[in-house]
């Protein structure tokens, strides 16, 4: 049985408001997750070390393939979604069809906003959660893990 639960924005705005009420720290994290691998695993048990509820935000499959190209992604969305609520640190599981997850920002105004140290450059929506007092967290990034070495590797294996 899997311990997070999928919302879709509406249900997910709702259950903020509850956690809210309730006095819970909202951690909220973003990313297209095409390949579920230990490094993200540890990247989501650290983000929802720092508070009550994780939420992560699953690009849509429109939204990975404008990112990452035509090739992506591996998994589709319902997929990444059923994997993503079978991970013990996740707590809720959403998708956003955006660019970036700033739509998503501004309508859960998460306290703390994490991304993993491979965007400390630049975490979209930090301006978002900052006027609205929450705080942004750049996480380390479990060395030797990667969804594009993972993909480069198994192509690198075909006859």
């Amino acid at each position: 049985m899997p311990k997070g639960k999928f919302y879709t924005r509406e249900e997910l705005v709702a259950a903020r408001r509850e956690w809210k009420r309730e006095g819970k720290t909202v951690v909220f994290t973003n990313g297209c997750y095409d390949i579920l691998h230990p490094g993200h695993v540890r990247l989501l048990e650290s983000a929802r070390s720092l508070g009550d509820v994780l939420v992560l935000a699953l690009n849509s499959d429109a939204s990975v393939k404008r990112y990452k190209g035509p090739s992506r992604p591996l998994n589709c969305e319902r997929d990444r979604v059923e994997l993503a609520c079978a991970v013990e640190a996740v707590d809720a599981v959403t998708v956003f069809d955006e660019d970036t997850p700033c739509e998503l920002l501004e309508l859960l105004l998460p306290d703390i906003l994490t991304k993993g140290a491979d965007w400390s450059h630049w975490v979209a929506g930090r301006e978002i959660v900052e006027a609205a007092g929450g705080e942004v967290r750049v996480l380390p990034l479990e060395p030797g893990y990667s969804t594009t070495c993972i993909v480069e590797a198994a192509l690198a294996r075909r006859p």
